[in-house]
């Protein structure tokens, strides 16, 4: 990557990026920015976009071939902030096999048997491989803050339930993390900031148009009804919990066409931070290709 492609990059990402939440304020980001761009440069944005796609599934070959990262990419959003559709557009050109995108719903009974982290956790990433968390552990500190009644559908012990819980979530994912990335995984966090209008707009095309009905759920709208409670809960976490090695990208999310290229911006980033190569053959490797190749090149024309 070139300097002048770095700079763009650092251009359209550092706005977005938290590494240290003791100063963020929600309220600092608008969702409708479009980093200086207008409606009329959406071209030169899909441009890029489609620039830093082609430039991942290059780099995502190394990943697999190289096998000493893991790469995760954890989204969290309201309901109907573009998850679904950035992830499609973000990833469209890397090899499925070297890729898993896992969605996690309500947790099922047996998950409740478990930790909360546990879900999470037999789904990550092996070495050499992304995997893309379709909202993730911070749920915990989200909708089960919001509606705290979810709590008592985990089996928690009475003590394990106290006035310090979120505080100490917050503690855990961070610990957690913190252990991931010295073992090899690489972590960002994209929190898909969508203000309350557009959402509207959004479900209301749901109800319009056939094709989008199925997206629609009339809890959606339910849930709307504590909005105010769901950004403060995100600002607490994104201040409690952005690290340097696993910071938290908060992206505007009004215009799904800017939403998408900071995304693949801030994960082209992270792949070319971590100095990506294939692998070098040593010399007895490469004698070994040697002599295969001269094998090959010594049989006859039988059984073309």
């Amino acid at each position: 990557m070139d300097s002048k492609t770095r700079q763009r990059i650092e251009r359209f990402i550092a706005p977005y990026r938290v590494d240290d939440g003791r100063k963020f304020r929600l309220k600092h980001i608008d969702p409708a920015d479009t980093g200086g761009l207008q409606s009329e440069a959406k071209a030169d944005a899909a441009t890029m976009l489609a620039d830093s796609v082609a430039w991942l599934a290059e780099e995502q070959e190394k990943l697999y071939a190289q096998d000493k990262w893991a790469v995760l990419l954890i989204f969290q959003a309201m309901d109907a902030a573009g998850k679904d559709g950035t992830i499609k557009h973000v990833m469209t050109g890397v090899n499925p096999q070297g890729c898993h995108v896992t969605s996690f719903k309500a947790p099922t009974s047996m998950e409740l048997d478990h930790d909360y982290l546990w879900r999470s956790i037999v789904a990550l990433p092996e070495r050499g491989r992304i995997g893309i968390h379709n909202r993730s552990w911070y749920e915990e500190v989200l909708v089960a803050k919001v509606h705290p009644e979810i709590l008592a559908r985990q089996k928690l012990p009475a003590g394990a339930v106290g006035k310090q819980i979120w505080k100490e979530r917050y503690e855990d994912i961070s610990a957690f993390e913190r252990y991931l990335s010295r073992n090899g995984v690489a972590i960002r966090k994209f929190f898909l900031h969508v203000s309350k209008s557009e959402q509207k707009q959004r479900f209301l095309e749901r109800i319009d148009d056939p094709a989008k009905n199925w997206k629609f759920a009339a809890g959606d709208v339910a849930e709307r009804q504590h909005w105010d409670a769901y950004m403060e809960a995100y600002e607490s976490m994104i201040r409690a919990t952005s690290t340097p090695e696993a910071p938290w990208f908060v992206v505007p999310a009004d215009n799904k066409w800017y939403t998408r290229l900071v995304v693949a911006l801030a994960i082209s980033d992270l792949m070319e931070g971590l100095d990506l190569q294939f692998p070098r053959l040593a010399a007895e490797q490469r004698e070994t290709l040697k002599i295969a190749r001269a094998q090959l090149m010594a049989e006859s024309g039988k059984g073309r």
